[in-house]
């Protein structure tokens, strides 16, 4: 029973942290706002179950990732090859995160953390390693062989960050009931077009 209750209360917690994260900021919210939320008398309640805030953040993008790689690894199969037809697979697994209101939310957590994801590094987050995500950035880069090393993993760390928030703009807006300048199917070509071109884009030539 205890087992049973602890896994509940987990689930409580990370489902307060998606609502409060995403209102707050990953490092702007207060542990005692996500307690309360979630019903627990416990003020330690996050550190007892996760250990600390950093555990809580992955747990909630570690159920955000499962969902999106379902997704991801359909529209990989199908997607056309090349680069526009990667984006366009990355965008579609993205996307199918608007469907829902714990997805908008989780769509404005992720991308506060888009900079955590390792790829200037080509040292992948745990929460990403070996994922379908990960093989995507891989696949990427392979298409961009013609820009110097240093400018095509800069440049492939700046567009998945322009999807990201690009996701969670629109996200805010679904969650706050405001209509967008654009159609979704209008919103979602565009980005593909958007970071495809920005990752075509030719190399700076150096001053001589």
């Amino acid at each position: 029973m205890a087992r049973t209750s602890g896994t509940v209360t987990r689930e409580k917690l990370i489902r307060a942290g998606e609502e409060v994260f995403a209102a707050q900021g990953v490092h702007g919210a207060q542990l005692r706002d996500i307690v309360r939320l979630a019903g627990q008398s416990n003020p330690s309640a996050v550190q007892y179950h996760f250990g600390s805030r950093a555990a809580l953040v992955d747990a909630v993008m570690a159920e955000r990732q499962a969902r999106t790689e379902k997704v991801l690894g359909t529209e990989l199969e199908r997607a056309p090859d090349g680069l526009r037809g990667l984006l366009g697979a990355l965008v579609a697994a993205e996307a199918s995160e608007l469907r829902t209101e714990r997805g908008r939310r989780c769509l404005r957590i992720s991308a506060q953390l888009s900079h955590e994801s390792g790829v200037r590094t080509r040292t992948p987050h745990p929460a990403i390693d070996g994922t379908a995500y990960w093989e995507l950035i891989g696949r990427a880069e392979d298409c961009l062989t013609a820009l110097p090393e240093p400018v095509r993993l800069e440049r492939l760390d700046l567009a998945l960050t322009l999807v990201g928030a690009a996701m969670a703009d629109r996200a805010g807006q679904y969650l706050a009931g405001t209509t967008p300048l654009t159609g979704e199917e209008v919103f979602l070509a565009d980005l593909v077009e958007t970071t495809t071109a920005l990752l075509r884009a030719p190399a700076p030539r150096r001053e001589p």
